[in-house]
């Protein structure tokens, strides 16, 4: 994931078993793959630089078992840790907060979502026969990631779309490049996580 040009898009796959999606830049070139392994009590995801797997460039590891308040390391491809993002517990299940922390174990960015009630509309309307699958083009969370200035950097919105498989990334802010890179992974990892949830 170098010289990035946003926005990013991130498009999920319908077509295959796992949760993967792949992540174009704004000229529509593949900036990385990313694939969760399937039927793992840890989290563990894989980031390639393409859809054919040649290289893994980033792995996402959870610290514990599935868990509310887990951690997600982020490891380069020498396995040095780049950062970690958290889950902010039971004050995620109203309104998704996490913490993104760098390479120190210091925090440096919040993860908000904008507007829990968006949420709370596409699950509802989402178990709803056959409309179900089509609450993708109506209710659309977003997500802001925020520095320890209150100050909104970066912006992750799901875009309208079948099954809700598309998502955007703006740069709202200039940013350090290891700062990117932190903020990509987490919002990478954030991704399959809140979209299991609707």
């Amino acid at each position: 994931m170098q010289n990035i040009s946003f926005p990013l898009n991130f498009k999920f796959n319908i077509s295959t078993f796992a949760n993967d999606f792949v992540a174009t830049d704004a000229s529509g070139a593949t900036v990385a793959y990313v694939r969760q392994k399937m039927f793992k009590l840890k989290e563990d995801i894989l980031i390639y630089n393409n859809e054919n797997k040649t290289e893994v460039n980033y792995r996402i590891q959870a610290d514990r078992w599935i868990d509310f308040s887990a951690a997600y390391s982020f490891k380069d491809k020498e396995g040095n840790e780049l950062g970690k993002i958290a889950r902010k517990g039971w004050r995620s299940i109203w309104k998704a907060q996490y913490e993104l922390i760098d390479q120190n174990q210091k925090l440096q960015y919040h993860i908000r979502e904008d507007n829990a009630w968006v949420k709370v509309f596409d699950s509802m309307f989402g178990e709803i026969p056959i409309l179900g699958m089509f609450t993708g083009y109506f209710f659309n969370p977003s997500y802001s990631v925020i520095d320890l200035n209150n100050k909104a950097v970066v912006k992750l919105k799901k875009e309208g779309s079948f099954f809700g498989r598309k998502f955007s990334v703006s740069k709202l802010q200039e940013i350090d490049n290891d700062d990117e890179y932190r903020i990509l992974l987490g919002l990478m990892m954030m991704v399959l996580l809140e979209r299991r949830k609707g």
